[in-house]
């Protein structure tokens, strides 16, 4: 069997590239086989196809095509096309092509083993065939995925860039910010994000020392931001990931924090005025406006989270002297902090104190700094290559967690880690020294909300959360452990023994943690191993010492979390019960969550109970209503966001309480967008801030639904008179001879109009009226037909929902920019017609959204139980899905709307992200 094809003539095995161990070394790492079997390849235990991968745009016109590639048959239609597009190398059309699955892995696990091999890190060939081996069958079964630098260069290039994340540090001069600018620009074409925390630059209140005023780190942000926007990351065209960070100290806070929010304002204004409201979109309004190629966040520290609370003042303090520059009330710092993310989302907060009381190795320096997702929290000048490991992999059937095989899988893949760092290349010589002399690596996991649903547990519970932070105990405790024995044979990082005391500290601080979890609430067997395992990792670092400073984050997992065929990323909860399957040969299927059954039947309903539920699921869109489902089973199935026909969905403090539970058993922090509903207010938003703080987070972010293009902070909110449900029996309900009416003038791309509504007395609309330009043309003809027919539907009681509904998003010619900043674009002059009528007479969450799904997916739609041309309207569930992230981006490679993931996005198409993975 053919596993590699070789650049040159000939083909080669496995075997035929494999180094052997000196066996004159003493030293090095053994392994157990536990996955694999003595003298069988774990490619030869799967079975094997060949599919056409394609991946088409908005348009439906294809953007990538390989035909004839070999993938695992159980690999999915949506993770085929992903890896095949995004990690297989060489030229499309070229004998150097990767055509196959085998290829891509072979070529990572086999050239990290022979680095291992390299460096000494296996005591035996024995050892070394089951390290590979292992690697491998967690590869290839979706047990765990590397960042995606791994996959894009390990085994192409000799020094490979395998890290995702990266900080940079920047000084208070010329040269250190135009040196700042190189590095990004360097980093952001290969794909990195970076972050910088821009405080040890003086104010814009403070003098040069050659005379003058200093322009202020946020006027650099602002060149800083323009470079970002003008290197597209990873030479593609999505847009650069970059933190930008600034202590709540620092004399230009208020600057920075009402930056990005004072420039959502300013494209509130474009869009009205005509520019594309569209993000990405060359001179389109948000193209116009700065800051929107970085994450903003504001350092704060324990003194002034306890200034808010008591409402004490706050000293902001020049950079060059100390002194005291100006002097605030906190609280209205942390109210300014508040109203910008109601606004847009941004700054987010990351909470210094806390950050540095886990800080394994303080003596050498502190954290001021994270990568754009704000998981990796590290020196200066440091860099950390991340992997995730798929939880529900190691669900057995009976519902319980194999544990063995967890902790089989965390030693690999930390092995793995380690090896990488001393055979990557870095884009700095500081980031490079920093690197190997402290080793961070950057494990995670995804799918947790998937598993916690099919246990039948709630994610907003207190089991949910005892489960997830034994779980993430016993990761980085194992991670923790192998590291030291890793540095049993390879010797500790070199930062360690200057930071001994510290970091023994920061891992009997773990340790600790795992008795606050309640016992009670989960299986003996995790809590136990939870105790042991990070028991034997502080004695064997008492010991030996560790190999790696930081050895755990919970990251996005967004393309790779698409590879490894996750129903859910990192930390996150399910977003929908029902979900859509890309089929082999080209269009979705809609189906209902695989975690669903699992769940009920752990919560112990039978096979034609679980039916009958998943039936209704599939044709309602939601299990509220289901037969035989017992309320207080309802929780279990809460997702992120409310369905279209139901009314539950998880609190956002929900999604903060879990967080706060598996933060004490992460060496770094989460990467996690909190979405809030569009309804709360600032004061909810300072709640949320503070609560975040003293659940202990590092770092907390929020996003307020539909922020984006909303009009700017109002401090009240107009009252809401119901409207009255009437009935109306299928007769005519004429209007009187005298009613009011409404003229309302549009223009669709240059084509004027007039529509003209009579109303009842009640308000509601009876008749239309659609006047255009040009008069006796056929197109004025249609209108006066088509409005004296919809007028008849209203007056024999069609409701008008029904109507805006149906003829929302309909897409013909002309169609184009319209002159009203409530629906910018229309895709014809009926959809404008009747999204102008459901946002003037319909309530707000009756009201059609401005996306069209349809221009999501691939020239197709969803029915019931199969899949039809694209013809019409997606249906409104999936609109709701998207409009609930009103702020994600077009995906750049192929149109399609991103969804969040953790404080990024990523495309549900083709798995383009706009963070550092």
């Amino acid at each position: 069997m053919e596993y590699v094809k070789k650049k040159t003539v000939g083909e080669e095995t496995p075997s035929d590239n494999v180094l052997s161990v000196d066996k004159s070394l003493k030293r090095g790492l053994k392994f157990k086989r536990f996955f694999t079997k003595e003298g069988v390849h774990p490619f030869d235990e799967i079975q094997w196809e060949k599919r056409d991968a394609v991946i088409t745009n908005e348009k439906g016109e294809v953007v990538f095509e390989q035909k004839g590639v070999e993938v695992p048959a159980f690999w999915s239609m949506l993770a085929t096309n992903i890896v095949v597009s995004k990690y297989f190398h060489g030229q499309v059309g070229t004998p150097e092509r990767e055509y196959s699955v085998k290829q891509l892995i072979e070529r990572v696990a086999r050239t990290i083993t022979n680095w291992g091999v390299k460096d000494g890190y296996f005591a035996d060939d024995e050892s070394t065939d089951i390290f590979y081996n292992e690697l491998v069958y967690l590869l290839v079964n979706q047990y765990a995925s590397f960042n995606s630098p791994v996959w894009f260069n390990v085994g192409v290039e000799e020094k490979p860039q395998a890290s995702a994340c990266f900080i940079n540090s920047v000084q208070d001069t010329m040269e250190s910010i135009l040196e700042l600018a190189k590095t990004e620009g360097m980093l952001f074409k290969y794909g990195s994000g970076t972050g910088t925390n821009f405080s040890t630059l003086r104010s814009s209140k403070e003098k040069l020392s050659g005379g003058g005023i200093a322009s202020g780190p946020v006027s650099f942000m602002r060149g800083f931001d323009a470079f970002a926007g003008v290197i597209k990351s990873g030479g593609k065209t999505r847009r650069a990931a970059k933190m930008v960070i600034l202590n709540v100290d620092h004399p230009d806070i208020i600057d920075f924090i009402k930056s990005k929010a004072e420039e959502e304002k300013k494209a509130h204004i474009l869009i009205k005025a005509g520019y594309d409201p569209g993000f990405n979109v060359p001179g389109g309004a948000y193209d116009s406006v700065q800051f929107q190629n970085a994450n903003h966040s504001v350092r704060v520290t324990d003194d002034f989270m306890r200034a808010v609370l008591e409402d004490k003042q706050w000293h902001t303090r020049y950079v060059t002297t100390g002194e005291i520059c100006d002097t605030y009330r906190a609280r209205d710092i942390m109210r300014m902090i508040a109203e910008a993310a109601w606004i847009c989302g941004d700054p987010g907060m990351q909470f210094d104190t806390t950050i540095n009381n886990w800080h394994t190795c303080p003596n050498t320096g502190r954290i001021n700094a994270s990568n754009p997702c704000s998981e990796f929290m590290f020196l200066d000048d440091s860099a950390c290559n991340l992997a995730s490991l798929n939880l529900m992999k190691f669900r057995k059937e009976d519902g319980s967690f194999d544990i063995v095989a967890f902790r089989q899988a965390v030693d690999i893949l930390i092995t793995a880690q380690e090896i990488i760092v001393d055979n990557a290349s870095y884009p700095t010589k500081a980031i490079e020294k920093n690197s190997r002399d402290y080793r961070p690596l950057g494990l995670g996991y995804a799918n947790l909300g998937a598993l916690l649903m099919s246990l039948g547990l709630p994610y907003d519970s207190d089991e949910a959360r005892a489960y997830a932070g034994a779980i993430t105990a016993i990761m980085t405790g194992e991670a923790y452990r192998q590291s030291a024995l890793i540095a049993k044979e390879m010797g500790p990082f070199k930062g360690f023994e200057l930071n001994r005391e510290p970091m023994l500290g920061v891992i009997r601080k773990h340790m600790s943690y795992v008795d606050k979890i309640d016992k009670n609430l989960i299986p003996d067997e995790l809590f136990d191993s939870a105790k042991k395992v990070w028991k034997e990792a502080y004695e064997l670092g008492q010991k030996y010492g560790y190999r790696n400073a930081q050895v755990t984050v919970l990251a996005p997992t967004g393309t790779i979390g698409f590879m490894m065929d996750c129903d859910t990323t990192g930390i996150e909860p399910d977003i929908a019960l029902v979900k859509y399957k890309k089929l082999v040969g080209g269009g979705f299927l809609k189906i209902v969550n695989n975690t669903v059954p699992l769940a009920l039947k752990k919560l112990g309903y039978n096979e034609k109970q679980i039916k009958d539920i998943v039936d209704y699921i599939d044709k309602n869109d939601t299990i509220e209503g289901a037969p035989h489902l017992k309320e207080e089973h309802l929780p279990v199935f809460d997702c992120a966001f409310k369905p279209a026909k139901g009314k539950r969905f998880i609190h956002y403090m929900g999604h903060v309480k879990m967080m706060a539970a598996v933060q004490p058993f992460i060496s770094g922090a989460i990467s996690k967008t909190v979405n809030m509903p569009n309804d709360v207010s600032v004061d909810d938003v300072i709640q949320l801030f503070i609560d975040a703080w003293k659940m202990g987070l590092k770092a907390i972010a929020i996003y307020r639904d539909g922020s984006k293009g909303t009009q700017p902070l109002s401090t009240s909110l107009e009252d809401k008179k119901e409207e009255k449900k009437i009935e109306y029996r299928p007769i005519r309900r004429r209007l009187p001879d005298e009613r009011n009416s409404i003229t309302h003038k549009f223009s669709v791309a240059g084509h004027e109009g007039y529509i003209t509504v009579g109303m009842y007395p009640d308000g509601t609309p009876g008749e239309i009226f659609i006047t255009m330009s040009k008069e006796g043309s056929t197109l004025s003809g249609l209108m006066d037909a088509f409005a004296t027919a919809i007028s008849l539907a209203l007056q024999y009681g069609v409701p008008l929902k029904v109507l805006v509904d149906k003829f929302s998003h309909m897409r013909f010619e002309p169609s184009g920019y319209t002159n009203n900043p409530d629906i910018p674009i229309a895709k014809s002059i009926i959809d404008y017609i009747f999204r102008w009528l459901g946002k003037k007479f319909l309530k707000p969450e009756e009201q059609p959204s401005n996306l069209d799904y349809t221009d999501i997916l691939n020239g197709t739609y969803l029915v019931e139980r199969g899949v039809a041309p694209r013809s019409e309207a997606l249906e409104k569930y999936e609109k709701q899905v998207f409009e609930s992230q009103s702020d994600a981006p077009p995906c750049p490679s192929c149109g399609t709307i991103m969804q969040r993931s953790g404080s990024c996005y990523v495309c549900p198409n083709c798995g383009s992200t706009s963070g550092c993975s």
